[in-house]
Formats: C-alpha cells, structure tokens, sequence
C-alpha cells in the first residue's frame, strides 16, 4: 500500500514536470499581437514563428526520439528542461524577429525531448496496474500544460508589469524547480546503454503496432492540426474580428481547448478505447463546424464553444490513440513509438498552420480559416469512416480498459 502510495506520488510529480515543460511551448500564444506590434511583422510571419516550433519537435523526434530508451528518462528530461530555459532567455533577450524563431526553435527540441520520454516515464513510475490512470496522468500533462501556457502569460500580460518579459521569468523560475523534483525521482530504465547508440529513427514500427498505429495516427494528426491553427491564429481572429483585445481573455480561449481535452482524455475510460477514436473524430468534426460558424458570423460564443467541442474530441481521440499504441509497443521500444506517434500529430501542427498564414494575405483570415476548415473536414471525415471500418483491435481495448 505505501508502495503504491509512493509510486502515485513519482508518477504525480513527474507529471508536474511535464506540466512546466510544455506550458513553456504556449507561453508566447497571447503575446503574438505584441510583438507584432514591437517588430512589425505579419500573419504570417507569426504562423511561421509558431510552425518553427513543429519543426523542432519533429527533428528531435526522428533524431534522438528513442534516446530515453538507452541512456535513461531522466537524462533526456533534464536536457528537455534546460532546452525549456534557454528558449526563455531568448524570448526575455528579444530585439528582433530571430531572437523569436530561435526561443521557439529551442522550445520545439525541448517538447521533442519531451513527449516520448516523458510520457514513457509517467506511466513507469505508476504503481503496478495502474496504466490506463498513468496514461491520463500522461495525457493530461502534457494538454494541461499546453493550456497552462497562455493562460499564464495572458494574465500577467494584461494585468502585471513587463508584458512581454514576466512570463518568461516565472517560467523559468518552474523550469529551475521542476529540475530539483526530476533530480529527486528514480530512473525508470533498468539497462542503459551509451549515448553513441542512439540512432537516427527510420521511419518503421514493430509489427504488432502496425494494426493500432493507423488509425492512432490519423486521429492524432486531425487532432493536433485544429490545435494548431486554433492556437496560432485566434488571438489574432478574436483582436481583428472580435474587437478582443484583452490578452487574459486570448490566453483563456485558447486555454480552453487544451483543458477540454483534458476532459476528454478523462471520458475514455466511461466510453471505452475502441469507441473513442470515432467519437473524438465526430466532434472534432462538430468543433470544425463551430469555429466555421464562428468565423462566418464573428461570434465569440461560437468560438469558445468550438474550442470546448473541439478540444474535447481531441482529448478523447488522442487518448485513445496513446493507450492502443502505448499497450501494442514492447517495453524496450515503447518511447520510440510513442515518438512516432507525436511526429506524425505534430506535422499536423506545423504544416496546416503555414498554410492558413499564407491564405491570410489574399484571403484574409476568415477566409484563409474557413479554408482550412474545409480541408479538414474532409479528413475528419475519412478518418471517422477508417476507424469504424478498421476499429482498434478489441484485445488491445479489453486490456486497456480493465486497468481503470
């Protein structure tokens, strides 16, 4: 029992750390208006600074992704952390726009190190059994964060000194505690190997993730595309359209799409892994629908609750993508695939983010928006119909499941 005890205390603590790690990658969300007007760039210069990010995570993964898995997590965790500050320093030293394309580039090899490692870790550390809440605690994390971000930075932007430089400062005063707590928590992995045998991943997967990976996949690229198009543009949506311009009020409707998620991610356990994936691609079809509305009609309503429907399907596909893949990979593979994973949904990050920034001149950003909503309707869609015709194997759901 205090075993128990003391493996949810590492694994709650751990999931801490991944909290302060990816709020880090949001903090500058509701600041993009300022710095637009410091530097005087465009939209889509800011889409380009967001997608830098991507980017980073993305090489990171396909680099280094399976590093966790021989020189252990907390080494990998502890660079992601020191990543996470000096792409604070940058943003705190900003004079220019290439101070800006840096401290996101730095904050996407952190959450590249991140993700995988991370994740991986939360759910060792849990106590026997306990996988499926492990996974939650895991997911979570890593949405919370993401939605801890900008509502950090939007609140101390609209109501402290120093917009754009106290939330930086705070963060790094996290970063420089959470270091203290990985510090203080056990490694995970048993036999660690040198760093000389890491290896650039090629793109392929154990066989028996093959069947799971697909459809995981698909609801992961989905999921994180509308996230990043939500993210990048709407302060800039609510200020223009919506005559929005407190940034607490920007942070917080972005906020609320990755704390929905969060509540969906909660919600697999009633609605089951299998069912998941199709339902979280229905509402994320209903969310794209919303903010269609939104855009269409400039109402604020309709984009809080596109970020509320939205985000929810997202959690509650995503969740179910991370346990099938998670509980179909053997355990000395296990962070690589779950990088894997994480490059296939943040290339649904970056990509359609870029896109919308280049429609925004000719077509304005409702324009270039409903553009992208068209676009990925569709795929919402063909996903949908995928995974209902190829659904989760059931025993990969039953074992899942049972653990809650």
């Amino acid at each position: 029992m205090d075993g128990d005890r003391r493996g949810w205390r590492q694994c709650l603590l751990s999931g801490a750390v991944f909290v302060v790690c990816m709020a880090g990658t949001t903090l500058p969300t509701p600041l993009y208006g300022l710095y637009q007007e410091k530097f005087g760039f465009s939209e889509l210069t800011v889409t380009v600074v967001y997608a830098v990010y991507a980017f980073g995570v993305i090489g990171v993964l396909l680099l280094t992704g399976n590093a966790s898995d021989a020189v252990g997590r907390r080494p990998v965790l502890l660079w992601g952390l020191g990543f996470s500050a000096a792409s604070a320093v940058c943003f705190l030293c900003a004079t220019g726009l290439g101070w800006l394309y840096a401290g996101r580039l730095l904050s996407g090899l952190s959450a590249g190190l991140f993700t995988g490692a991370a994740t991986a870790y939360v759910m060792e550390l849990a106590p026997y059994g306990g996988a499926s809440r492990a996974t939650f605690v895991a997911t979570a994390a890593n949405m919370g964060g993401l939605g801890c971000g900008p509502l950090l930075s939007g609140v101390l932007a609209q109501y402290a000194a120093w917009p754009l430089y106290l939330p930086f400062a705070v963060h790094l005063a996290l970063v420089a505690c959470s270091a203290v707590v990985l510090l203080r928590l056990p490694e995970t992995v048993r036999e660690r190997r040198p760093l000389s045998t890491v290896r650039p991943q090629r793109p392929g997967l154990p066989a028996q993730v093959r069947a799971v990976f697909g459809p995981a996949a698909i609801a992961s690229f989905v999921g994180f595309a509308l996230f990043g198009v939500f993210t990048s543009v709407s302060p800039a949506f609510l200020a223009q359209s919506l005559n929005v311009r407190n940034h607490a009020v920007s942070g917080l409707v972005v906020a609320l799409a990755f704390f929905a998620s969060t509540a969906g991610q909660l919600a697999v356990g009633r609605v089951g892994m299998g069912r998941s994936l199709p339902l979280g691609s229905a509402a994320l079809l209903a969310g794209l629908a919303l903010l269609a509305g939104a855009l269409r009609w400039d109402l604020l309503a309709l984009v809080v609750l596109s970020a509320l429907v939205g985000g929810g399907g997202q959690g509650l596909a995503f969740r179910g993508a991370l346990s099938a893949v998670a509980e179909a990979s053997p355990a000395d593979r296990r962070a690589a695939v779950i990088s894997a994973l994480f490059v296939v949904a943040y290339a649904g990050i970056s990509v359609p983010v870029i896109g919308v920034g280049l429609l925004a001149g000719p077509l304005g950003l409702e324009g270039a928006g409903l553009v992208f909503i068209a676009c990925m309707a569709v795929l919402v869609a063909t996903a949908a119909v995928y995974l209902l015709r190829r659904p989760v194997p059931a025993r990969t759901s039953a074992r899942t499941d049972t653990s809650t």
